[in-house]
């Protein structure tokens, strides 16, 4: 039998439910869930969402811009903008003057789905920020912040 040295928990916990990355992760899977029924209903995946609101607040975002803002990989987010192209919510054109960068921009069509896909996801952060005292949220936020920082993020 291997001997295995036990490895002390960063904080106090009696189980792995009790760890804050298992608290984090149980949220995000949380809000994700939420998310997809919500967006199914405006025929938008989460990462679509995503691509959509970064275009109506940073318009020409590149394909590398939008995969950070939206936490995917470039090769995903090459699928996200070919389907948002197809269903013209956003244009882009086929070529370039400078570099390889192709800027994306929201049509008439995908401001229109944005803004009414907007209202159900902003109703499901109203519920979480509703679970929480008001007097927290801002302490919430920056300890997130803290959080991604930490690892460079």
């Amino acid at each position: 039998m291997e001997d295995r040295t036990p490895v002390a928990p960063p904080h106090p916990a009696d189980d792995v439910t009790e760890h804050v990355g298992y608290r984090l992760k149980r949220a995000a899977a949380a809000l994700r869930g939420a998310m997809d029924k919500a967006l199914r209903e405006h025929g938008l995946t989460v990462p679509q969402y995503a691509c959509l609101e970064l275009l109506d607040q940073r318009p020409g975002l590149s394909n590398a811009e939008l995969a950070r803002g939206a936490f995917v990989t470039r090769q995903s987010m090459n699928v996200v903008l070919r389907g948002l192209q197809d269903a013209d919510l956003i244009s882009r054109p086929a070529t370039t003057d400078h570099g390889r960068a192709l800027p994306a921009h929201l049509t008439r069509h995908g401001r229109e789905r944005l803004d009414a896909a907007r209202s159900a996801v902003y109703a499901i952060e109203r519920t979480m920020v509703d679970a929480l005292p008001q007097r927290r949220l801002a302490a919430l936020l920056a300890d997130l912040d803290r959080m991604a920082e930490a690892f460079g993020g």
